[in-house]
């Protein structure tokens, strides 16, 4: 019963953990790309949060091996160094999670962020593709439907806000919708590609998923300094690594790199159903806190699509076979519960 309980409120405290990290993450990058003032360089805080993600992932994994120095290093040199091509698997997903990443803040800057957490959904229909292609998953019928409806959903969307082409930030950013989409869509097919694909290597090795993710990190700070150098080397040379920093733009960091570990968490405690809740909600929250942080103007259609998407999630994550197979479970448990009353009665 107590173990039970506990997981119930493990269940419970990911959900509304998962809920406000991605509604604030929306919120955060937005607010980040587009306050007055000096703009910070993205492609220095894709690379600070790696490097956040590493540390943290290094702590979890000396954990994990009873906070044993010698056997955490033994570890790390025998996953790492001992498996070269194992660990050149995982630069595949290095590399596209650095370019997603900085698509993501050039989507955050150019899109508001309730637009930008709806159209971030199409990660979903990505992720499926990828997984009947590489992992030759098939899909329930009504994961097809939910498909269909969510890009209808994103569609509504995008045209609800087509008349606000370019116009200036607080930030005096130009606002170019197009850019926007096409970074975002660029976010969610490489979103989709990652996820699959280490998922795949988590499952060929037996190896932890913090560890991965140490081997994900590690290989992801070569591109991530690469990137910084072809995107913004001029600008670094210039203004240094850390120009437009302060505490806002490290708390983002730390919440961008934290986005991971929560989902890691939300997977091993909830199911399809939660996790529908805690995107569905987060984009509640967005539209709501941009209508009076960032003065959105929510429109009919716009509310139609939302609601469309947040349709298409709870449908994707639904399972016919599962719940008839509830339902029975339900009826044989209250059948049994019924049989042991009358025979009571009868002695």
């Amino acid at each position: 019963m107590i173990i039970q309980k506990n997981a119930n409120t493990l269940k419970y405290v990911s959900l509304v953990t998962l809920t406000l990290q991605n509604a604030v993450l929306g919120l955060s990058m937005r607010y980040a790309r587009t306050r007055p003032g000096d703009i910070f360089l993205s492609s220095t805080a894709v690379f600070m949060s790696e490097v956040v993600k590493l540390i943290t992932c290094l702590f979890l994994v000396f954990i994990e091996e009873g906070k044993d120095t010698k056997k955490f290093f033994q570890s790390l040199y025998k996953v790492i160094i001992e498996n070269p091509i194992d660990t050149l698997k995982v630069c595949v997903p290095s590399l596209v999670y650095i370019v997603q990443n900085n698509l993501l803040y050039v989507s955050a800057s150019h899109l508001d962020a309730a637009t930008y957490q709806v159209t971030y959904q199409m990660k979903i229909l990505t992720t499926a593709l990828f997984a009947v292609f590489i992992l030759r998953r098939k899909l329930l019928n009504t994961q097809w439907g939910s498909l269909v409806l969510l890009v209808i959903g994103v569609v509504l969307v995008q045209l609800a806000q087509t008349e606000k082409e370019n116009v200036l930030s607080p930030g005096n950013l130009e606002q170019n919708r197009l850019l926007g989409l096409w970074a975002a869509l660029g976010a969610c097919f490489l979103s989709g590609f990652a996820g699959i694909y280490f998922e795949k290597i988590l499952k060929d090795a037996d190896i932890s998923v913090w560890m991965r993710n140490v081997q994900l990190s590690l290989l992801s700070l070569p591109f991530g300094a690469l990137t910084c150098v072809v995107n913004d080397g001029h600008r670094i040379s210039n203004n240094g690594f850390f120009f437009g920093y302060d505490s806002f733009i490290w708390y983002l960091i730390l919440l961008q790199a934290g986005g991971g570990l929560i989902v890691a968490v939300v997977v091993k405690y909830a199911d399809n159903i939660l996790k529908g809740f805690a995107t569905s909600l987060a984009i509640i929250i967005s539209c709501i806190a941009s209508i009076y942080l960032f003065n959105f103007q929510l429109t009919m259609q716009f509310s139609l699509g939302a609601m469309i998407v947040i349709a298409s999630i709870f449908l994707y994550g639904y399972d016919p076979n599962k719940v008839l197979k509830s339902i029975k479970r339900c009826k044989t448990t209250a059948h049994h519960k019924r049989r042991k009353g009358l025979v009571r009665a009868v002695f």
